[in-house]
């Protein structure tokens, strides 16, 4: 969907100008994707109006396929308004403008079902099935079991407000969630939305999913992987394709929801993802058996970063574990990419930011643990190896 940012700090009513972005969950992790060097496509819906034809414009700049995109002549591309505080605090408004809009007209008959799932990956949103009964029933249907699906990865993100009229908002996510194969979770939305606290109680809960990723804002995040999660499937090949609603695919995919949800805000202020990749200790008898069904858990805590705008990190950090996924790099550094690439949107005000180029994010990650731990990044960070590497070759 397309995005304001408004000009200077303060309330809505107060801010005389805003400049336009693009957001939507499943698309800014999209374009961070192909940004990171993944074959990305993204399925949505959008109107056959002038903030469609900049959405799709933008999000193809960033070197993603749109070619699945739909456009509706009878409704509007979503839009949202936002203050530039952080999300978590209580001085921050959103105004979204969706109601009617084309990505919530998203149904499994209106959406390339084939494209969605002729990637590797393919990212779901929590946000897309709150908008409509079609937009659910087609997250059901991506999430359902089926032979040769590709690895569905899904954000629970839980937006209260979305769910105001339907109670049954808060378990027709843990189902979605309950059908994925990776799931990405804050502790605050669990408990919010499932009366859950800790992420082993969150696990409990989700023992389906190979691989449960649990963010503790600015403490850290914690991934439990069963041995079966990772390898196998994630090498299987597949093409670079699309995803359903506001779909991401990459390398086979990393899909999305119809294209109007806003990008999840995992992240706290000063603080992002990534750290030192402590692994849980398992016990024998009872316990241990019960903890091995749920996969190991690696513990990796927050970097300290110098917040611009505390918007778009979860999906940035989702885009960045997904990348890591892709390359298939161990857990502790799934998680360290996440953080890296979440500290990548923090330090921009808007909610996209480009992720550090490969091999810088590589020998970030590679650190010790006491380096990793006092390793502390602010605005522009993602830039300073190429101008590091510009100034070696200056004579």
């Amino acid at each position: 969907m397309i995005t304001f940012l408004p000009a200077r700090a303060g309330r809505l009513a107060d801010v005389p100008s805003f400049e336009r972005g693009i957001g939507g969950a499943e698309s800014n992790v999209a374009c961070v994707l192909a940004r990171a060097g993944h074959s990305v496509r993204w399925v949505g819906r959008v109107g056959a109006d002038g903030f469609g034809d900049h959405l799709v414009e933008a999000i193809a700049a960033y070197g993603v396929d749109t070619s699945a995109v739909r456009r509706d002549p009878g409704r509007p591309t979503g839009v949202y308004f936002r203050t530039a505080g952080d999300r978590a605090t209580g001085s921050h408004e959103v105004a979204y403008y969706r109601a009617g809009s084309a990505a919530s007209a998203m149904t499994t008959r209106n959406t390339d079902l084939a494209a969605a799932r002729s990637g590797r990956v393919l990212h779901l949103s929590g946000i897309t099935a709150a908008l409509s009964d079609g937009c659910l029933a087609l997250m059901r249907e991506l999430t359902a079991p089926r032979t040769g699906r590709p690895l569905v990865s899904f954000d629970v993100n839980h937006r209260p407000g979305l769910w105001r009229d339907r109670p049954e908002g808060p378990r027709v996510l843990l189902d979605l969630a309950r059908g994925a194969d990776i799931v990405f979770v804050g502790e605050d939305e669990a408990h919010e939305a499932w009366g859950l606290r800790g992420a082993h109680a969150i696990r409990e809960a989700l023992p389906e999913p190979d691989v449960l990723v649990v963010k503790d804002g600015s403490r850290g995040a914690v991934v439990f992987a069963k041995d079966r999660a990772v390898g196998a499937r994630d090498a299987a090949a597949g093409g670079g394709g699309e995803a359903p609603g506001n779909a991401t695919r990459a390398d086979g995919g990393t899909a999305g929801g119809p294209g109007d949800g806003g990008g999840a805000t995992e992240g706290a202020a000063g603080r992002a993802g990534g750290g030192t990749g402590r692994a849980q200790d398992t016990t024998g008898g009872d316990t241990g058996r019960a903890e091995a069904a749920a996969g190991a858990a690696v513990f990796v805590p927050a970097l300290r970063v110098d917040v611009v705008a505390a918007v778009g990190a979860g999906d940035a950090f989702a885009a960045g574990f997904l990348s890591a996924t892709l390359r298939g790099l161990p857990a502790r550094d799934r998680l360290r990419h996440g953080h890296l690439t979440a500290a990548a949107a923090l330090t921009v005000p808007g909610d996209l930011a480009d992720p550090p180029a490969r091999g810088h994010a590589d020998r970030l990650a590679a650190l010790d643990d006491r380096a990793w731990e006092t390793l502390r990044l602010g605005p522009g960070w993602t830039e300073a190896d190429a101008r590091a590497a510009e100034e070696v070759r200056t004579p």
